[in-house]
């Protein structure tokens, strides 16, 4: 599973639109098996739907309240022709359902407005399953869900990888459900990607300052800690940022003109990690084309 992480504004969102195709890039290309995303036809379209499904954030949204939930589960199955009866339909999505927790019998047949936001969202995530896709684009996918259902939802995207061998891109705000569920992880700032490899050393090690910044922000329980203590916040530089130069610098302590010259570079800086900083400017170049040698095994 590999996760996209950024604070709010910083890109995630239109990152997963565009792989699902549903916006069109204004530079570069999304290909799907070496193809133009644009340039699909009707055929290569219609597999590419299939092959590729989304979760979306809100689990409220999504639903169409004069429709039983069964509608959601029924229409990809019949678009796609994944059933060649009605009994092998029905075995088909109890399995769906079965699969992320959810027993069919207290599910199918009820409204939307007779389901809770964790079954709701469930149900989308067996949805999702329906088709056996190669990917799943999740945006968000817990953040509107109360906290003990999240642990839930999580376990069961982490099976699909591991049981079913479904590629997962999650994406998120929240560092440590990440740390959690993924393999690899891209973080983004102002819609530049900030630093990119194996989630263990990036989280346990985090090497740009952006991502040294979020790590900290993660809340930590101490016994003794007062909570309404006055903390210090991390130091800033004082340098302006330009339009030329490093979208972090005016946010970051180690900046230094180099950084207002132009974009930062990713750097290699271990064999599955990359960072865009110019303080790592002695390591070797990554290019686009090998960025997928960081993020996968």
């Amino acid at each position: 599973m590999m996760q996209c992480r950024g604070e709010s504004g910083s890109g995630k969102t239109t990152l997963a639109r565009l792989l699902l195709g549903l916006v069109e890039p204004t530079e570069g290309i999304v290909r799907y098996r070496g193809q133009d995303l644009r340039r699909l036809g009707f055929e290569a379209r219609r597999t590419f739907r299939r092959d590729v499904q989304a979760i979306f954030q809100d689990p409220y949204g999504v639903y169409n309240p004069f429709y039983r939930v069964d509608h959601v589960l029924t229409v990809p199955v019949r678009r796609f022709g994944l059933a060649t009866s009605r009994a092998d339909a029905r075995d088909l999505i109890g399995e769906a359902l079965r699969a992320v927790g959810l027993r069919p019998e207290e599910i199918l047949g009820r409204y939307p407005h007779q389901l809770s936001g964790g079954q709701r969202q469930r149900v989308m995530v067996a949805r999702a399953l329906l088709p056996k896709p190669k990917l799943i684009v999740a945006d968000e996918p817990v953040s509107m869900v109360d906290a003990s259902l999240r642990a839930t939802i999580l376990g069961s995207l982490r099976r699909l990888t591991d049981e079913h061998g479904i590629s997962i891109l999650y994406i998120t705000h929240d560092l440590a459900t990440a740390y959690q569920v993924s393999d690899a992880i891209l973080v983004l700032y102002r819609a530049h990607l900030a630093e990119a490899g194996a989630v263990e050393p990036v989280v346990r090690r985090p090497q740009h300052p952006y991502t040294q910044l979020l790590v900290s922000a993660i809340p930590r329980a101490h016994a003794e800690r007062d909570w309404l203590a006055e903390e210090n916040e991390t130091p800033r530089t004082s340098v302006a940022l330009t339009p030329d130069g490093c979208v972090f610098a005016d946010r970051c302590p180690h900046a230094v003109e180099l950084c207002l010259a132009a974009p930062p570079a990713l750097h290699r800086t271990e064999p599955r990690r990359g960072v865009a900083c110019v303080q790592y400017r002695e390591h070797a170049v990554l290019s686009a084309s090998a960025l997928g040698e960081v993020l996968l095994p």
